[in-house]
């Protein structure tokens, strides 16, 4: 039988919202792996009647309680204390951990304080977890068949130590093994993707399961067994069934970004990108650089705010401005065939539009994007888009919009 658990964010900077707490979805993805169920994700500040209540409650819920965070040096770092409290188990001073605490702040030139000594004390009988990153180890608890793991807040420290010692001890807890494959679509909405998934959705071993992301969806497929190799053969049929229906709107698999997609594809290709900009200043081009290696791939970026400088650094004659205004399917184009030409890339972009939240009109509303996409010795094509969605962050809605549908233009670029 499945066990469950459940993640108890400790600090009272996550309750007044100071810090963002990552770490339940980091680690309810990897329980996950192991076919151990999350059934809570519970966060509370530093105080100790409320971290024992929370604790207490925890514990008669749950299978496996880990908690992150609080095992720092200060008086309000109590969740080793309250923890051993709880469960009735006395402290002890870890000598390993006492050594590599020692040896972490020599290392780093300063004076250990005696507060410092309090993270090496560990509660009798657990399984101690040491951080190679930092001052806190972790460690693991088992009484009265609960398991109650200890983690250290600072992700740089939790998630090394989960990987590399946490995760390998609940592997040994687990009757089962989850594999997961994720894929990210791009131009289809969640409710299409829904409908032409269909059948595919109501499936129980493996699952199918969707989630909306901004302006792209991710789809997740699950299987169940007692092995690895056994749950990813159960995987692949309802892969190759899901591309069959979805085609090229899938456009990668285990990626967060189309730009960690489109990069490769460039280097793989030997083809050189580059970019001219209006409404998105320069956003695509900093999605594209923030992919490691993109210098081999990313010749040239401009932005091109005002007409003039579309006019001298891009070559757009006055007149099309003049007669098609800055944000059309005419400007676009020759956007694209010219910082094409100037670069000497091998595929050059043009983005043009009305970012908002004013410069509006009837005819060409915020909103109003052209993308145009020229390719070296082949042809320019253009597509007009229509954003905004009445939201208080539209202008940044509309950005980040232009700038994916443009890295999806390119991807499709290359696949023709």
């Amino acid at each position: 039988m499945s066990k469950n658990a459940e993640l108890i964010a400790v600090g009272t900077e996550i309750i007044l919202g100071d810090i963002v707490n990552t770490h339940s979805q980091y680690l309810s993805q990897k329980l996950a792996e192991l076919g151990i169920n999350v059934f809570y994700h519970t966060s509370v500040g530093d105080n100790p009647g409320r971290l024992r209540f929370t604790i207490e409650q925890a514990i008669g819920r749950s299978d496996i309680v880990i908690l992150s965070g609080g095992l720092g040096p200060t008086e309000d770092d109590l969740t080793k204390e309250t923890v051993c409290d709880v469960l009735g188990i006395p402290l002890h001073q870890d000598t390993e951990a006492l050594e590599r605490m020692t040896a972490f702040f020599k290392r780093i030139g300063r004076e250990m304080t005696q507060n410092n000594i309090k993270q090496s004390m560990v509660p009798d009988g657990c399984k101690v977890f040491q951080n190679d990153r930092g001052t806190a180890p972790g460690m693991a608890v088992e009484k009265d068949g609960k398991i109650v793991v200890l983690l250290p807040g600072p992700p740089s420290e939790l998630i090394p130590m989960f990987e590399e010692q946490a995760y390998p001890y609940l592997a040994g807890f687990s009757d089962a093994v989850l594999v997961s494959r994720s894929f990210r679509c791009f131009g289809v909405g969640e409710s299409l993707v829904e409908v032409k998934l269909g059948r595919m959705l109501d499936g129980v071993n493996p699952t199918v399961a969707l989630y909306a992301k901004q302006n792209e969806v991710l789809i997740r497929i699950t299987a169940k067994a007692d092995t690895r190799e056994t749950a990813g053969a159960m995987l692949q049929p309802v892969v190759d069934e899901m591309y069959a229906i979805l085609g090229d709107t899938v456009y990668g698999e285990n990626v967060d970004s189309l730009e960690q997609v489109v990069v490769p594809m460039l280097k793989e290709r030997g083809l050189k990108l580059a970019t001219a900009e209006s409404c998105t200043g320069g956003l695509l081009a900093q999605r594209i650089t923030s992919i490691p290696g993109s210098s081999e791939v990313f010749e040239y970026g401009a932005v091109t705010y005002a007409n003039h400088v579309k006019e001298e650094l891009l070559g757009v004659p006055a007149e099309l401005l003049e007669r098609y205004g800055a944000v059309s399917e005419q400007v676009a184009a020759t956007m694209s065939e010219g910082v094409l030409l100037r670069s000497g890339a091998d595929i050059g972009v043009g983005i043009t539009g009305i970012a908002g939240p004013g410069g509006g009109s009837e005819q060409k509303p915020v909103g109003t994007v052209y993308i145009s996409v020229a390719v070296k010795g082949g042809k320019t094509w253009t597509k007009h888009f229509q954003f905004g969605y009445g939201r208080s962050n539209e202008r940044e809605s509309i950005r980040n919009a232009s700038a994916m549908n443009a890295l999806d233009m390119v991807r499709r670029t290359m696949l023709l």
